[in-house]
């Protein structure tokens, strides 16, 4: 089994990268393999809704790492994404990325679960989870909880590293994560797979 973790921060090794680091620990000790995507400081271009990616070759956009980033989404089992607050909103940068990863591959993600985190010097963080999980909740992935909001404080990796109850929520739900990874498996050796939706409805309200 095997988790991708996405940084969307252009800090590499900051505070959200800090927090997706203490949840790779716990599913690691779990036996689980774990890859971190840094979005890094490379320009993301935003999708532009052309719907180019109908076609099943991906996002039309080639000269960064997005489709990259969908084909090693295909090969994992569960996510964690994480991003900094900005304007008490995730990043720029990883709503870019997730738009046109959800847009262009969502099949890479559906049923898969997993969990996001927030990292902020003070405020921001429950605006910025609520944002981050739409991607999961629209795309039928189950949402891991944990034992209170996965999100992190401080304005350095060192302060976070001092936040002890927002480190043991995020510990907590990755070993959430875990579980049901292993519940999953087990489903679908005794062939429970995922269900079918339904996708022939489609209302308009103008019309």
């Amino acid at each position: 089994m095997k988790v991708m973790l996405l940084n969307g921060s252009s800090n590499q090794k900051g505070c959200t990268y800090t927090a997706l680091m203490e949840a790779a620990k716990v599913l690691e000790a779990e036996g689980i393999e774990t890859e971190l995507i840094q979005l890094g400081g490379d320009p993301i271009r935003d999708c532009i809704g052309c719907g180019g990616c109908r076609a099943g070759m991906g996002c039309v956009f080639q000269d960064d790492a997005i489709n990259n980033i969908v084909e090693k989404a295909k090969s994992c089992d569960g996510f964690i994404f994480g991003t900094p607050v900005y304007y008490a909103h995730p990043s720029g940068r990883v709503l870019s990325a997730l738009d046109r990863m959800f847009f262009s591959g969502k099949k890479a993600f559906e049923h898969k679960p997993g969990f996001a985190v927030a990292s902020a010097r003070r405020a921001g963080t429950t605006a910025s989870l609520d944002v981050l999980l739409k991607y999961f909740t629209i795309s039928e992935m189950p949402i891991v909880s944990s034992s209170y909001w996965t999100m992190v404080h401080g304005n350095i990796p060192e302060e976070v590293m001092q936040d002890a109850e927002g480190l043991q929520t995020v510990r907590n739900a990755a070993r959430n994560l875990s579980w049901l990874l292993k519940c999953i498996e087990l489903g679908i050796e005794n062939d429970i797979l995922p269900p079918e939706a339904e996708h022939a409805a489609r209302t308009n309200f103008i019309r």
